[in-house]
């Protein structure tokens, strides 16, 4: 099966580094028109501009903090390609810490942060993006969550839970999105060679990690974004409201 995203339009947040850069590069080699999301590393942002094959992509800045950045962020996006057929929520922060060690502050302080970064940020923003889909008759819309939602992430309570709510996020846009032809579906991965798991897989840790799986390593950026694709790509609207574990057989539910 061939898949190609010829005059599609994509937004991939987090898209400067790890899965985002990936789904990125793969969306533009499929034909698609791919929107660059980035915080701070606009240097690295632009670098993954430069390598997209292809032509009129474009890199946007926004905090996902900040409702003010990502309800200007969409109508400008609008105003230059008149519609967004494909979101993926991919941008995210973890932080580990003795949750009980920390002071009260510092674990409200935390807690805020990653709860506005991971959930409420894309909650918006697939609110945002799913208004203008509904205009343009449907899209698609894929969240990346974490094995964390459901084994649990004793030193990243916050990271946790607010993957557990993308999950549910998701479930619920599924069930009042789909009479409207927007299709909503959450991948799950475990541990992936990223900047944002390389403090987790250092020397001393890796191999206690890697071992989690059967396959004896973690996953690699590239093979999460496949993942996305097929997710986005044409034929699984039946799939909508989908949660796909992708993480080795490291963490197996019933």
């Amino acid at each position: 099966m061939e898949i190609s995203f010829d005059n599609k339009i994509v937004l991939v947040t987090g898209a400067s580094r790890g899965i985002g850069k990936a789904t990125a590069l793969l969306f533009a080699e499929c034909g698609a028109t791919v929107i660059i999301h980035y915080h701070t590393n606009q240097k690295a942002a632009e670098n993954v501009l430069s390598s997209l094959p292809g032509k009129e992509h474009m890199m946007v800045q926004a905090d996902m903090a900040n409702p003010a950045d990502l309800k200007r962020l969409i109508p400008e996006m609008i105003k230059i390609y008149g519609r967004i057929d494909i979101l993926v929520n991919n941008a995210g922060i973890f932080e580990e810490s003795d949750m009980t060690g920390i002071s009260i502050e510092d674990f409200l302080n935390y807690w805020e942060q990653t709860i506005r970064v991971n959930l409420t940020g894309p909650a918006l923003l697939s609110n945002l993006v799913a208004r203008e889909m509904i205009k343009n008759g449907g899209g698609k819309i894929v969240n990346v969550t974490s094995r964390g939602a459901f084994r649990g992430e004793p030193n990243a309570w916050a990271y946790g839970a607010s993957k557990a709510g993308m999950n549910a996020l998701g479930q619920s846009m599924a069930l009042a999105l789909a009479k409207h032809h927007v299709y909503i579906y959450t991948i799950a991965p475990g541990f992936v060679e990223t900047d944002m798991t390389s403090s987790c897989l250092v020397p001393e840790n890796r191999k206690k990690i890697e071992s989690q799986s059967p396959m004896n390593r973690v996953a690699q950026p590239e093979e999460i974004a496949k993942a996305i694709l097929m997710l986005a790509s044409d034929g699984t609207a039946y799939m909508t409201g989908c949660i796909l574990d992708m993480n080795g057989a490291s963490y197996l539910r019933t």
